[in-house]
């Protein structure tokens, strides 16, 4: 079982992260762990005589930022035990969620429900995804 965990460092995903720790014995093995957070993708403007940010620059940004997302729930998951490979995704949130589950053949995603669901980037992955969602209240 391959579980993609959706994180964005707010307190619901952050309890999705322990529900996951809490619930990893429900499963025959021990669940291959990818998490992930995403960053919308930044248009840079330009402007005659401005010199640009290069893609390497940018690169380093979405790191650092994303970074900072995946902290507690790395240390989460550390204390517990519990192996994972994280990373940072750059584009639209959902779509990009969503791809990357279904390009590393991921079984289930697990999300932060957050208290308004209407909108929400876990609704639209809900609504996206062709890997079962569950949303974590």
């Amino acid at each position: 079982m391959k579980i993609l965990l959706a994180v964005d460092g707010s307190k619901t995903s952050i309890d999705a992260v322990k529900f996951v720790i809490k619930h990893a014995h429900w499963f025959q093995e021990k669940p291959e762990l990818e998490v992930v957070t995403g960053h919308a993708q930044i248009s840079v403007p330009r402007f005659p005589g401005m010199r640009g940010i290069g893609k390497a620059q940018m690169q380093e940004y979405y790191e650092e930022e994303g970074g900072k997302r995946l902290a507690e729930a790395k240390r989460l998951l550390d204390q517990a035990g519990v192996r994972y490979t994280a990373r940072v995704l750059v584009g639209p949130l959902a779509e990009t969620i969503v791809k990357h589950a279904t390009k590393t053949s991921c079984d289930l995603v697990v999300v932060g429900a957050p208290q308004e669901i209407v909108g929400s980037v876990c609704s639209k992955v809900m609504h996206l995804s062709e890997v079962p969602v569950l949303m974590v209240k």
